[in-house]
């Protein structure tokens, strides 16, 4: 059953479906990896699009990984604002099952979104995830690439993930 986009989510339109592809992962006293992921984003006819994000380990086997193995799942809602001076305001609230829930604000500019970490709350035994911004927007041939640069466990902001990934017009459903 397709749903009609909410018309306050039109600048995010061009994410709405499914896309899949690999990216690089990486941070200060982590050996460089490779990772495939899918990321869905759908909409109920709300004013929030959903997302789900799911990866999955693609690298040569090491550290008890082997290929396949999941990775990361992260799972919220995204939702546009009217920002200052006419800008569009993205809100990006997202949970991950290590214990992390992030806020993250930013604007959008035509298919190109900058978020940076407004919230992130912790449980007691998550890791000590203290910011984060993100980078997202359509590169060469549509494909959505991203970025993803972190500050935690006491070290500086630094990069973490990054991911060049495709539409699968099969995934394409907006419900």
């Amino acid at each position: 059953m397709a749903v009609d986009l909410h018309p306050g989510l039109l600048p995010l339109a061009f994410l709405v479906g499914t896309w899949r592809g690999e990216g690089v992962g990486g941070y200060e006293g982590i050996e460089g990896f490779r990772f495939g992921q899918t990321i869905t984003f759908t909409s109920t006819g709300r004013p929030a699009l959903g997302y789900v994000s799911e990866t999955w380990w693609i690298d040569e086997p090491r550290d008890g990984r082997s290929f396949g193995s999941p990775l990361a799942t992260e799972v919220g809602f995204w939702r546009v604002q009217p920002g200052e001076d006419g800008a569009t305001q993205v809100e990006v609230m997202l949970a991950h099952p290590f214990g992390v829930a992030e806020v993250y604000v930013g604007e959008v500019h035509g298919t190109r979104i900058e978020l940076r970490s407004n919230v992130v709350i912790k449980t007691a035994t998550a890791r000590d995830v203290t910011r984060s911004e993100r980078l997202y927007g359509l590169v060469e041939q549509g494909d959505l690439g991203y970025a993803i640069d972190m500050e935690a466990e006491g070290k500086p902001l630094q990069p973490h993930l990054s991911a060049r990934l495709s539409r699968d017009p099969s995934g394409d459903a907006q419900t």
